[in-house]
């Protein structure tokens, strides 16, 4: 896997399809309302945002995870301060992303503001009155084990692991877990065995929950509070 901009076909002309890896980058159905079951309601927020919050997330796409949880931050009373680091090996040019992003009038402030103030290749841009935003661009498996940060939630949100399975890897998902807070968690549209495995093994209790859409099954995971 090396760093370049990512190729993409469109869906309807709604819904950008990543040719590298011939998937989707959200929800055929309705990629907001994944973000929020999987992402937000899979790692119990906002119930607990609060402190230095830092959200970390494997693949950061076009962006709209980010904007969700903006919206959900600023509606839930702005408690504390939010960081948000994303590993992203095929960084989205910005006219993609906000031809992307367009659908989503729900977030459209929030989407002008990340626009307007953040490009690809940035290092850590403080956002207008929002998240400090941290996209880190290049092979995860590089990248997240010597990143210096401690997640207190995950959003793994790669391409499939049947078409992008790098993204998945036991190693990689070790790395996920080595950089979690005790009590922290993790959440995944993915209820791959091999990933459940892998998380498991990565120090996370998992769950097998109800998924979003076309998929029955998501993945939640829990590392152990400290003692």
């Amino acid at each position: 896997m090396t760093n370049q901009t990512a190729d993409l076909d469109w869906r309807d002309g709604r819904v950008p399809i990543s040719t590298q890896f011939d998937d989707p980058y959200y929800s055929l159905d309705n990629g907001l309302a994944e973000t929020r079951h999987v992402f937000l309601d899979g790692n119990d927020l906002p119930t607990r945002f609060g402190g230095d919050f830092q959200i970390a997330e494997l693949g950061f796409g076009t962006g709209l995870n980010l904007l969700v949880t903006w919206a959900l931050w600023d509606q839930a009373g702005r408690t504390g301060s939010l960081r948000f680091t994303s590993f992203e090996a095929f960084p989205m040019a910005i006219d993609d992303m906000r031809a992307a992003l367009k659908h989503f009038p729900e977030v459209s402030g929030y989407a002008a503001r990340l626009l307007d103030n953040w490009t690809p290749g940035a290092g850590p841009t403080q956002l207008p009155d929002g998240p400090l935003l941290h996209v880190i661009i290049g092979d995860a498996r590089q990248t997240l084990p010597v990143w210096d940060g401690l997640a207190d939630a995950w959003f793994l949100d790669g391409f499939s692991p049947a078409k992008n399975p790098e993204l998945w890897e036991a190693d990689l998902m070790g790395a996920v877990g080595a950089h979690t807070r005790a009590g922290g968690s993790a959440a995944t549209y993915s209820a791959a065995g091999h990933v459940r495995q892998s998380l498991t093994q990565a120090g996370f209790t998992v769950t097998r929950t109800p998924g979003f859409g076309r998929k029955r099954h998501m993945t939640q995971a829990k590392m152990p509070d400290a003692r």
